[in-house]
């Protein structure tokens, strides 16, 4: 198995980790953890794709999970202050 492949791998596992928990109700899809577990989880997806097997839906769809973990962070933070 490729770095790349690894990352891949641990990235879904990050993101099922996250969507799991919030479907069981043990964790906030809105709370820090559960955004981190999110961004990288498709930070990495979306790394090994752009360095080994470029998929252009996949890419397009872990792209999108990035930013809209990134922008639920910077809201979090916004509206905790």
């Amino acid at each position: 198995m490729s770095l790349t492949d690894a990352a891949g791998l641990a990235g879904v596992l990050a993101i099922l980790v996250a969507y799991a928990g919030a479907a069981l109700g043990k964790l906030d899809p809105q709370r820090p953890i559960s955004l981190l577990c999110n961004l990288i989880g498709a930070s990495t997806i979306l790394w090994s794709l752009l360095t080994a097997d470029f998929n252009l839906s996949a890419t397009a769809m872990e792209g999108s999970w990035v930013l809209v973990s990134a922008v639920g962070l910077v809201r979090w933070a916004v509206l905790r202050r």
